[in-house]
């Protein structure tokens, strides 16, 4: 189905930075190794965040520049690049979850879904009039055509920063690219609700799986999404077995970052939440 974005706010969040949209000169500053990451990671120097370009990074600084124009609050503005070829990123002010487990208590907090579906309204709504630039490289692939958004495509807890109690925004948009609104929608309710697989969110600090309907309910109704929950659960069907299938893909295309989550399991882990979701309440 293809999704009508409803009508909301924005969410307000804090973000570090201005727009350059040429390349960042800097004085020397102390680099810091962030936590977490499969592939490579990023390090931040002063109020920016330097990481690995890839042939995606400028289809992907277009988008994040037409998010700055927009004020779009809860992404980092591009920089240009530095003298090595990376990268630079405002840097986003908040806790993030790193590499550690369990996760922080915020990441399952009830309000905290509320926060991330207004968030994705709100992406949604910003990006909708977005048209990338001809011949844009997208790192999953995939072409843009109307009726379609450019989706960040990862809005997990992995990869959001956590201010005052306040969700700040997402960082990591090397796997923005053509989505329908509700498949990167489904990729949030995956990962917030949560809705993988048991063993996998117990790990991540998460146990109360009897709340889980009624979490997706709230997700969902906070986001505004106008269609039968089952629906969706479908989408999210879909998402999770594209996810899987990308990531044995990728794995045996030979990406190093897709490979060594294809040997921590992240591919199976993935088959799991398939199987237990074939029974999840609707």
């Amino acid at each position: 189905m293809t999704l009508a974005l409803p009508a909301g706010p924005s969410h307000a969040s804090h973000l570090a930075g201005h727009v350059d949209r040429g390349t960042c000169q800097n004085l020397p500053v102390a680099e810091e190794q962030l936590d977490g990451g499969n592939t490579g990671g990023a390090v931040r120097s002063g109020d920016t965040v330097r990481r690995a370009a890839g042939p995606w990074t400028p289809a992907v600084h277009a988008l994040l520049a037409h998010l700055a124009a927009k004020n779009f609050p809860g992404a980092p503005r591009p920089l240009g690049f530095d003298d090595q070829g990376r990268e630079i990123l405002t840097f986003i002010e908040g806790e993030t979850v790193g590499s550690r487990k369990p996760w922080p208590a915020w990441t399952h907090a009830e309000d905290t879904l509320d926060q991330v579906a207004r968030w994705m309204r709100a992406y949604h709504q910003a990006v909708a009039d977005f048209v990338p630039p001809p011949g844009a490289v997208w790192r999953e692939g995939g072409t843009w055509s109307p009726g379609l958004i450019i989706g960040h495509n990862d809005t997990a807890p992995y990869n959001a920063a956590w201010h005052q109690g306040t969700l700040a925004g997402f960082f990591d948009w090397d796997f923005a690219g053509p989505a329908a609104p509700e498949w990167d929608l489904a990729f949030a309710a995956f990962s917030w609700v949560p809705l993988h697989a048991r063993h996998v969110v117990a790990a991540e600090g998460f146990t109360d799986f009897a709340a889980r309907p009624r979490r997706l309910h709230r997700f969902l109704r906070a986001y505004g999404w106008p269609a039968p929950e089952a629906e969706f659960l479908e989408v999210v069907r879909a998402r999770v077995q594209a996810h899987a299938d990308g990531v044995r893909t990728l794995a045996a295309a030979g990406d190093e970052a897709f490979g060594r989550l294809l040997s921590q399991g992240v591919a199976d882990d993935l088959d799991r939440a398939l199987a237990e979701l074939s029974s999840f309440p609707r």
